[in-house]
């Protein structure tokens, strides 16, 4: 699990929740005016109904696994790639045929297709060109996926105010309806009531909707690295390259404490 993300969620819940139940007990308003299953039908219906005129409806089913997969722990670990691949290349020094044996045990689904391209015998620019054009094509879809958050999160706002609009709507009618004074003694309920739903649309998209688009969009950026890393580890086992190679070229994609411990294992 992502633990940043939940903590994220909970904290920012909490402090809401809280400097709500202050300011009810100031003014003895009770949480349960909060409470608005119409404003919740407007704000999560018409975002979800705007999301898929804006998108294809099977992207819009996505949206669970897009906000499942925020909450879990990123794909990759660029030292861990690092190590494996180096040990995959002190194997490759062998032979061809323990690099092959050694596929089943290969961790990465992405790996494991780039180091059966190589002991397949194909050229290596023809590796670099399929595993290039295979990480492209991943880059745009988890980038299509955090543009659905995005526009989820500047939709839902605007439903809030569309359901703001409603209630302003059937108040300013129910003032004309009655007595003057009961009127203007109704005015602050039913503006409250009626703001309820901005409310929720705000909520929804600075809490959920928007922090999940750019977590998404920065899971995609560290994807781009490791899939880099693991692009330019194939080429090298696909040239035989001595694992004292492989380290010192590899190592140069991951991160400057990691980067250290490595070469300090020399000394």
């Amino acid at each position: 699990m992502d633990f940043a993300t939940i903590i994220g969620l909970i904290l920012g819940t909490a402090l809401i929740i809280s400097s709500m139940l202050i300011e009810a007990a100031k003014g003895s308003v009770s949480m349960l005016q909060f409470w608005s299953p119409s404003s919740i039908m407007i704000v999560l219906g018409g975002t979800l109904a705007a999301t898929a005129v804006a998108f294809r409806l099977n992207e819009v089913k996505r949206v669970l696994f897009i906000v499942k997969y925020a909450f879990t722990k990123p794909t990759f670990i660029l030292h861990e790639v690092v190590q494996h691949i180096i040990d995959l290349a002190e194997i490759n020094r062998k032979g061809p045929s323990d690099l092959e044996k050694e596929i089943p045990n290969v961790k990465y689904a992405f790996l494991k297709d780039g180091i059966t391209f190589v002991t397949q015998g194909m050229k290596l620019d023809e590796v670099r060109e399929i595993m290039e054009q295979r990480e492209a094509f991943r880059y745009k879809r988890e980038l299509h996926e955090s543009e659905l958050m995005k526009t989820m999160g500047l939709f839902s706002p605007a439903f809030g105010m569309v359901g703001t609009l409603i209630g302003l709507v059937f108040m300013l009618f129910g003032m004309g309806a009655g007595d003057a004074a009961d009127g203007i003694g109704n005015i602050g309920p039913a503006m409250g009531v009626a703001l309820i739903t901005t409310f929720y649309g705000t909520i929804l998209a600075n809490l959920i909707f928007l922090p999940f688009a750019e977590k998404i969009k920065s899971r995609n950026k560290e994807n781009v690295q490791a899939f880099q890393l693991m692009i330019e580890g194939i080429c090298l086992l696909h040239q035989k390259k001595h694992q004292m190679e492989v380290k010192d070229k590899l190592t140069s994609y991951i991160p400057t404490q990691h980067r250290l411990k490595y070469f300090s294992d020399d000394e």
